[in-house]
């Protein structure tokens, strides 16, 4: 356990972030799951299943949770996957 003052605030924020982080890696980890499941069942929904998740990404990216060239990967492979589903 740290000893400086500074160092049990920081000890704090980090938590605070972990937890926040948390909870847009688990919906980005459903929006995906949810475009690529539409993708492989040949759903009308793709093209709307797709779009939430790329804005998903977008968002974490600005956020600074992801990186936003890992951001335009993800997005890169949802489109590929609806594509090939069409």
């Amino acid at each position: 356990m740290a000893n400086i003052k500074s160092q049990i605030k920081r000890n704090r924020q980090n938590e605070k972030r972990r937890k926040r982080n948390q909870g847009v890696r688990s919906s980005l980890k459903t929006a995906t799951k949810r475009a690529t499941t539409a993708a492989a069942s040949g759903d009308a929904e793709v093209a709307a299943a797709v779009r939430d998740a790329s804005r998903a990404y977008d968002k974490a990216a600005s956020k600074g949770m992801l990186h936003r060239r890992a951001a335009a990967l993800a997005r890169r492979d949802l489109c590929r996957a609806a594509a090939a589903a069409e």
